[in-house]
């Protein structure tokens, strides 16, 4: 299972929220490109970049903080907030992401984030199905929407994707464990059907002790993503790096 950690940027600064409320923000670093050299210093290859201010303004914001983390670390790059036009993708990858996550545009406009999964391949575009009560949440979980979180998969599954990060934002922040129930029911419910594709399940939100990552790696998560429970100091960069290393 891979380990991504989080970086989510707000005004050019690492931060974190609680059940994504922007007024519970707390500033972690002034400089996003040291935690991410931190992270790469420690074996991870991954990262989880989201663009805070770009999911309230829909349109790609922090762009600059992405390409300089991606020139000066190795570290492999989803990169997600506000990305709803076929301008704001160009730069995305243009500035270095690996990958892109889709939430509200999977919602709003369908026929565009279509056409990207046919164009850029399922191997770059990674649907981000956030739930709240398993509807999904749109607009940086400004706002919900009518859809149900599981069919709402499904029906990707059959446009191709493969990728999926779910985050369940009751448990967002809240360093109280993460939904290893709605994880169970997910891949239960969209790994039989018979699209043929298998979905990438990466879990988010609520990670709050090391222990937690056997379990989700048990219950066949392909990753998980871990944000405060890092930068508060309840798993550390030496617990993920041994982890990483008995793969």
């Amino acid at each position: 299972m891979r380990i991504i950690p989080a970086i989510d940027i707000i005004e050019g600064k690492c931060v974190r929220l609680s059940k994504g409320d922007y007024d519970t923000k707390i500033i972690y670093n002034e400089n996003p490109l040291e935690v991410a050299k931190s992270f790469e210093a420690h074996g991870i290859e991954y990262l989880h970049l989201v663009d805070l201010d770009g999911a309230k303004s829909s349109q790609i914001v922090n762009y600059k903080i992405l390409e300089q983390i991606a020139t000066k670390t190795k570290l492999k790059i989803d990169f997600g907030g506000g990305l709803k036009s076929d301008a704001d993708l160009k730069i995305a990858f243009e500035s270095g992401a690996n990958q892109i996550t889709g939430g509200s545009i999977a919602v709003k406009n369908r026929p565009i984030f279509e056409k990207w999964i046919a164009e850029y391949g399922s191997d770059k575009i990674i649907l981000g199905a956030d739930a709240n009560n398993e509807k999904v949440a749109v607009s940086g979980w400004l706002e919900d929407s009518n859809e149900d979180l599981i069919p709402f998969i499904q029906d990707y599954q059959s446009k191709g994707i493969q990728y999926v990060i779910c985050t369940d934002i009751a448990k967002d922040g809240m360093l109280e464990g993460p939904s290893f129930d709605l994880y169970q029911k997910i891949l239960n419910q969209c790994n039989v059907i018979s699209s043929g594709v298998e979905i990438k399940l990466i879990a988010s939100g609520g990670i709050s002790t090391f222990d937690e990552l056997p379990k989700l790696a048990e219950l066949g998560c392909e990753g998980t993503i871990i944000g405060k429970a890092i930068y508060e100091g309840r798993i550390t960069l030496k617990q993920l790096e041994q982890f990483i290393i008995q793969g």
